[in-house]
């Protein structure tokens, strides 16, 4: 398997060529839905894009129980689709099951790796832009105490509350990240009510910032927090149009380019490991029209400054899947 750091932009290809007129690329969502206005949406966007750019069409499916994802994603190659992009972590046993079955199909795991010959496996440094984040939430919480509202506990969301935690050290030392999670299981993705009621419970403890890195879930927090007048953070997609003057920023996750690109690379993709963060522009943070009042210029300039230190490593983002600590709690 080759390691490699990708740029996947906007611009990538309209070489698409005859490879891609002969098999129509798949992608099937993870749990959450099509529309939870987070991860399945960015990929759902790419994809569009892509449709758009090309006049071409393709297959989509949304997965609902756990026994649909290895049926889901066989049905999509035995129908001849090429390249399949299969969405979330929980899918990487999937990929083990059903990818050496097919192996002229190309596969595409978004979130989690897979070591076969057929699969591109497509990470985020989610670590690196959950810091900038972090450094934001400090800079604008007046309590001193910040929250984080995480999904499913696993280590890729531990791996977003732990740079976020450490972002906010960066500016306030002393500052106080309560953590929670909404669940054990799938379900974690897509209980907004319940997303809701933790964020009520971290106000009462004194956060007047939330970052939510929960999928679905993460609506019920943006609502409780534009309800409650404390700011919020958005995931994955930009969600700052959501509640205008209310979330604070977007930790963005460009899953729209990973699914774009790999359509646009179609049945002859290079496979291996695809390596998205900041300095390929993979992830990083929101800032528009409906947090443009939110965001001063120092806090931008700090960031950015950060943002630069990361990326030629003279600052370090420790990854909590690396290594299943933090050094800020």
């Amino acid at each position: 398997m080759t390691l490699r750091t990708c740029l996947l932009g906007t611009a990538a290809v309209f070489a698409l060529g005859v490879a891609t007129a002969a098999a129509q690329p798949a992608l099937v969502y993870d749990m959450g839905g099509k529309f939870d206005k987070s991860f399945n949406e960015a990929a759902y966007n790419g994809a569009e894009r892509w449709a758009a750019d090309t006049g071409q069409s393709y297959r989509d499916l949304e997965v609902q129980a756990e026994p649909q994802r290895v049926q889901f994603v066989t049905r999509m190659a035995e129908a001849g689709a090429n390249p399949v992009v299969v969405l979330g972590f929980s899918n990487e046993a999937t990929l083990l099951e059903v990818a050496p079955n097919y192996p002229d199909t190309r596969f595409v795991l978004v979130d989690a790796v897979v070591d076969l010959p057929n699969v591109r496996s497509v990470i985020f440094a989610e670590q690196e832009g959950s810091f900038l984040v972090g450094m934001l939430a400090a800079m604008a919480s007046e309590s001193g105490t910040v929250g984080f509202v995480g999904g499913m506990d696993i280590p890729l969301i531990r791996a977003f509350a732990c740079g976020y935690a450490q972002g906010a050290a960066h500016v306030n030392p002393s500052i106080r990240v309560i953590q929670n999670y909404t669940g054990s299981t799938p379900a974690a993705w897509n209980d907004p009510v319940r997303g809701g009621e933790i964020t009520q419970a971290q106000i009462s403890q004194g956060a007047d910032v939330v970052f939510a890195a929960a999928g679905g879930t993460g609506l019920g927090v943006l609502q409780t927090a534009a309800d409650a007048g404390i700011l919020s953070i958005g995931v994955d997609s930009n969600q700052n149009y959501l509640h205008p003057g209310s979330v604070l920023t977007s930790m963005i996750k460009l899953v729209d380019n990973a699914v774009y690109q790999a359509f646009a690379d179609g049945p002859d993709l290079e496979t291996g490991v695809v390596v998205m963060d900041l300095a390929s522009g993979g992830v990083g943070y929101a800032l528009d029209e409906y947090n443009a009042d939110l965001i001063s210029a120092e806090m931008e300039a700090a960031v950015e400054a950060a943002r630069t230190a990361i990326i030629a490593g003279d600052l370090a983002v420790h990854d909590y899947r690396t290594d299943d600590s933090c050094p800020v709690n």
